[in-house]
């Protein structure tokens, strides 16, 4: 049965797109954004084990498996921390000494194991959301997930980086009410410089599902004097000002989550984010978030 590795699941969101929101992160991202608001969801456990010793709650442990060594030799010891969410106390104690961007606190459970857990929150929400991390790592998980929420009248949505293609996986796309895009950047310079990968596969991705009437918002977070900002915000409104039920949403960088070697960003100013908003208000976008 496939599984996934879940972060964290949030019963009810209303910031992950339409309505009221169950929001499900998954673990991994084949990105690496300097500004990162969540790094401890990039990278996969790497089992050095500094997290059990340092977990207040025995939340944590080490567990050996039998493999084979460097040496190819049988019987050889390796292992993974293990979590055991009913003693965890949620201080992030593990997170804060984890020095691989990752997190032990990670779940991997099969669609349906997912679906027992939310279920009891369908009376309350319109749909679910599943982020990261970057979801759509696991898009045939997805598929199998985003069928059975559907099968209860939920609505599903994908928060992506776009850099999976999508517009050719038909069985996702089948299952999928809507995307919400990230667009990082305007050109492929600033693009590779604030992210580590390029800018086809994100502004093609938003091409497709604009045209497929499968996205619902694309967003951008604004982060002074690293990329251009006015750029970006250019080639968003040109890409979603032909369709005025997309939203785009601009997004103020925050110090809050940030590793600490990129705290030294500024934040933008209130003019600053009013004339990103003025830039695509004027470029023909009907709907603009500022948050």
């Amino acid at each position: 049965m496939i599984t996934a590795p879940v972060n964290k699941i949030i019963p009810f969101s209303a910031v992950d797109g339409f309505g009221n929101r169950t929001a499900i992160f998954l673990q991994g991202c084949n990105q690496n954004c300097i500004y990162c608001h969540n790094p401890e969801t990039i990278h996969h456990c790497a089992a050095c084990g500094a997290c059990v010793k340092a977990c207040p709650a025995g939340a944590l442990s080490f567990v050996e498996e039998p493999g084979e060594g460097e040496s190819g030799q049988a019987g050889e010891k390796k292992g993974r921390v293990a979590y055991d969410p009913s003693k965890c106390c949620n201080c992030d104690t593990c997170i804060k000494v984890c020095k691989n961007n990752a997190s032990p606190k990670i779940r991997n459970l099969t669609a349906e194991e997912i679906m027992e857990e939310i279920l009891p929150y369908f009376p309350f929400i319109d749909g679910i959301t599943t982020s990261g991390g970057e979801c759509t790592l696991h898009a045939d998980f997805l598929t199998e997930l985003y069928t059975l929420v559907k099968g209860q009248g939920k609505t599903t949505y994908a928060d992506t980086n776009g850099q999976v293609p999508l517009w050719d996986k038909e069985d996702f796309l089948s299952v999928t009410d809507k995307t919400m895009i990230d667009l990082k950047a305007g050109s492929e310079e600033d693009h590779k410089k604030l992210t580590g990968m390029g800018l086809f596969n994100p502004v093609e991705n938003i091409r497709q599902m604009a045209r497929l009437g499968k996205l619902y918002e694309i967003r951008t977070v604004v982060v002074p004097d690293v990329v251009d900002n006015v750029r970006t915000v250019e080639l968003g409104s040109s890409l979603i000002a032909a369709y005025p039920e997309i939203r785009y949403k601009l997004i103020r960088f925050r110090h809050y989550g940030v590793r600490k070697e990129f705290q030294d960003i500024r934040e933008p100013s209130d003019d600053e984010m009013n004339a990103l908003f003025d830039l695509a208000k004027g470029n023909g976008v009907k709907e603009i978030i500022v948050t």
